[in-house]
């Protein structure tokens, strides 16, 4: 995945995320928990994509 493609998909990742806090009324406590999770799974993610933690593909949850 080159660097291009990482900027264009945060970018776009930012701009939904701000969409959604500006123009959706919700409480507060949902938009903390929905930023939070996002951002938490953009990180792991981009560790993903610079091969940092490898393969998460074979994780299961029981």
């Amino acid at each position: 995945m080159s660097l291009i493609s990482i900027l264009i998909t945060l970018i776009i990742v930012g701009v939904i995320l701000w969409l959604i806090n500006s123009y959706i009324p919700m409480d507060a406590k949902i938009k903390a928990i929905l930023n939070v999770v996002v951002v938490i799974i953009v990180i792991l993610w981009l560790l993903q994509a610079f091969g940092v933690l490898g393969n998460i593909n074979g994780v299961r949850i029981r």
